[in-house]
């Protein structure tokens, strides 16, 4: 037993994914704000770009730091001469904003069944990246649990083509430990297969006994838990997480009855001492 907390290795930068808390924003965003800085957060991780400068002030005027956010995932899916122009525009928001990080963190139905379109967004993302990169931003890439399904040939992964044709420096991964879980890997062992390439990490916890499931839509809100209230590894996600290099790590509840209830409980999981 240590008398280090959980998540010692990243409380003091410990940030909260916007998306768990959306239907307070839509009502109250400043008071949303200060409820996160209040249970202990230190930082937020944008759902999108439109409304990113007017949180980036409240944020500001908080403490409460941002240095990822996510991007339009359509842009990135379905480019033409019109998303480049957005996508340029996306990136100079980031600098302005002094993000680290740009996240491509879905991809819709009726683009990711076939072999071709998985790899067609690998190529995209890896352009984006570059571009990214020239301005002294990270692009990852969330996932869900959809690229664990196999493809058109009954083989081939979504998943797989990304490992494989990711340029490594270009594209991160931000690992979702839920997603990762119910589709059927171990966040564990997958940390470390993939070492250094993964910058950030979501944290949730998974319902005991749920199925595998490829969809993310069908899955039932009480499945997603506070952290400590499922059946996930946290405490050796959280160390293994650090051991592998992984920079930051977000908490996130994709569904609650009680969203700021639900980040109460599991930033308070994290300082438990073990």
């Amino acid at each position: 037993m240590t008398d280090h907390p959980i998540g010692s290795r990243y409380i003091d930068n410990l940030g909260l994914q916007l998306w768990t808390v959306r239907h307070e924003l839509e009502k109250d965003v400043p008071g949303t704000l200060r409820a996160i800085k209040a249970a202990g957060y230190a930082q937020i991780e944008l759902m999108r770009m439109i409304d990113a400068r007017d949180i980036h002030l409240h944020a500001g005027e908080l403490g409460l730091g941002i240095t990822s956010a996510f991007i339009d995932w359509n842009l990135l899916v379905a480019p033409s001469a019109t998303t480049m122009v957005a996508l340029d525009d996306t990136v100079k928001a980031g600098r302005e904003l002094d993000l680290k990080y740009l996240v491509f963190g879905y991809i819709g139905k009726g683009s990711r069944e076939t072999i071709a379109q998985m790899k067609a967004h690998a190529a995209q993302a890896n352009a984006f990246g570059l571009r990214c990169y020239d301005a002294g931003i990270q692009l990852c890439y969330h996932h869900h649990s959809f690229e664990f399904g196999p493809l058109e040939d009954g083989r081939t992964t979504g998943w797989e083509i990304f490992v494989n044709e990711f340029d490594s420096q270009l594209v991160k991964f931000e690992i979702d430990v839920f997603w990762m879980a119910i589709g059927g890997l171990d966040p564990i062992k997958t940390l470390h297969e993939l070492k250094d390439r993964v910058a950030q990490v979501h944290l949730k916890d998974l319902q005991s006994g749920s199925a595998r499931n490829w969809d993310e839509g069908s899955v039932t809100p009480e499945t997603f838990k506070e952290l400590g209230q499922g059946c996930l590894d946290l405490k050796r996600i959280i160390e293994v997480s650090a051991a592998t290099g992984v920079d930051q790590c977000h908490v996130e509840q994709d569904q609650s009855p009680d969203p700021l209830g639900s980040i109460a409980t599991s930033i308070n999981y994290l300082r438990r001492k073990n």
